[in-house]
C-alpha cells in the first residue's frame, strides 16, 4: 500500500513539472541581454585620503557597505611628515595612510576600488557613479573627499621645492623651523594675518610683494612691526637641500630665507560637483563646497569631507574629523 502510494505521488510530479514546462514554451519570457544584478551599496565614498578613510570607518564600523573610490594621490603627498596629527605625530602622511588602510582591512563592509570616478548621477537613495573603467556603481548615499590640487605658479624652483622649502602651513610645519629667518609670498590682504600669526613662531620674517599693489596703510603696518617688505616679482626659488631657498626677483639682489611660505591657488580635483549643481563658497585662494554642520551639501543624500570642502585652514586633522561627520550623518540619514 506505501509502494502505491509514492508511485501515484511520483506521477503527480511528473505531470506537473511537464504541465508547467509547456506552458513556459507556449508563453517565452522576453529576451534578457543583462541579468547581472547591480548592487545597491549603501555608500560610494570617492577619495580615500584622510576625510575619506575616517568617513569609512565610522560606516564599516556600523555594518554599512561602503565603496572608498581612489587613486592614490593625496595633496600632501609632497611632504615628508605629517605634524600636528595626535598620535601620528611626525610621521610621513604616507605612513599614516597606509596603517589606517591595514586597519580598515577588518571590516568586511569596507570595499577599496583603485579607480577614479568619471561622473555622478541621480539623487538620494539612487545615485549612480561611471568609473574611469566604465563599471557603473550604485549607492544610497555619496561623500565627496576627493580634495583639491594647488596650481603652482609659473615660477622657477616652485613646484620643485613645494612640501620642502616652500610651505603653506605654519600650524603644520611650524615648530621644525621655529626662530628661524621665514619669507612670506603676498597673495593679497589675507596675507597681512599671517603677517600677525607667524610672530608665534619667529621675528624673523620678510615678505615678498611678488608684484602686488600694497597699501601705504599695509606698508606702514609692516614697517611698525619690522617686517620688511621686498618688492618685484619672484622669477625663481633656487635651494640647497631640503630648505634654505634662496628668492631670485626681477628688481634688487637675491634674498635667502630659512623657509618659504606660499599660498597658491588651487581647485578641486575633480569637477563632479559641477554637474549636480553643488553650492560653492570661495576663498581667497579657491573655491570648497559648501556643506552644513552635518556636512551635507546642498544636494541631499550628497556629503562633502576634507580640503574639498574646508574654507578655513586645511589639515589631516580637520580632514579627520570632517570624514568621520560625514560619515556618521551619512549612516544616520538612512535609517528607519
Amino acid at each position: 500500500m506505501q509502494r502505491r502510494t509514492l508511485l501515484k505521488m511520483a506521477a503527480v510530479s511528473a505531470v506537473g513539472v511537464t504541465s508547467t514546462w509547456a506552458n513556459a514554451k507556449s508563453n517565452p519570457a522576453p529576451s534578457i541581454r543583462n541579468t547581472e544584478h547591480i548592487k545597491m551599496n549603501q555608500v560610494i565614498i570617492i577619495g580615500g585620503s584622510f576625510a575619506g578613510l575616517a568617513a569609512a570607518l565610522q560606516l564599516g564600523r556600523a555594518r554599512r557597505d561602503v565603496i572608498v573610490l581612489d587613486t592614490g594621490l593625496q595633496r600632501n603627498r609632497f611632504a615628508g611628515r605629517s605634524h600636528g596629527v595626535l598620535g601620528h605625530d611626525d610621521k610621513p602622511p604616507s605612513a599614516i595612510l597606509a596603517e589606517a588602510r591595514q586597519q580598515l582591512a577588518r571590516y568586511p563592509a569596507i570595499k577599496f576600488v583603485n579607480a577614479r570616478a568619471d561622473s555622478i548621477s541621480g539623487n538620494i537613495d539612487n545615485f549612480s557613479v561611471v568609473t574611469d573603467d566604465g563599471e557603473t556603481l550604485s549607492a544610497r548615499r555619496l561623500i565627496l573627499s576627493y580634495g583639491v590640487v594647488d596650481q603652482m605658479p609659473d615660477v622657477k624652483g616652485f613646484a620643485e621645492s613645494w612640501g620642502t622649502s616652500v610651505i603653506p602651513c605654519p600650524y603644520c610645519d611650524g615648530f621644525e623651523v621655529a626662530d628661524q629667518h621665514w619669507g612670506l609670498v603676498w597673495s593679497g590682504p589675507q596675507s597681512m594675518n599671517q603677517v600677525r600669526l607667524f610672530h608665534d613662531w619667529t621675528a624673523r620674517l620678510t615678505v615678498f610683494g611678488n608684484g602686488h599693489d600694497i597699501t601705504p596703510e599695509i606698508r606702514t603696518d609692516l614697517a611698525g612691526r619690522q617686517v620688511p617688505l621686498v618688492d618685484g616679482r619672484i622669477t625663481e626659488i633656487a635651494r640647497q637641500g631640503s630648505h634654505g631657498p634662496t628668492i631670485k626677483l626681477d628688481t634688487g639682489p637675491d634674498v635667502a630665507v630659512d623657509i618659504l611660505f606660499a599660498h597658491p591657488r588651487n581647485k578641486p580635483s575633480a569637477s563632479l560637483h559641477d554637474p549636480l549643481g553643488l553650492a560653492t563658497v570661495t576663498t581667497p585662494t579657491g573655491i570648497v563646497l559648501k556643506t552644513d554642520e552635518r556636512r551635507e551639501t546642498s544636494m541631499p543624500g550628497i556629503y562633502a569631507a576634507g580640503d574639498l570642502a574646508n574654507p578655513g585652514i586645511p589639515s589631516v586633522t580637520t580632514a579627520t574629523w570632517q570624514g568621520a561627520t560625514a560619515g556618521i550623518s551619512a549612516q544616520q540619514s538612512m535609517l528607519v
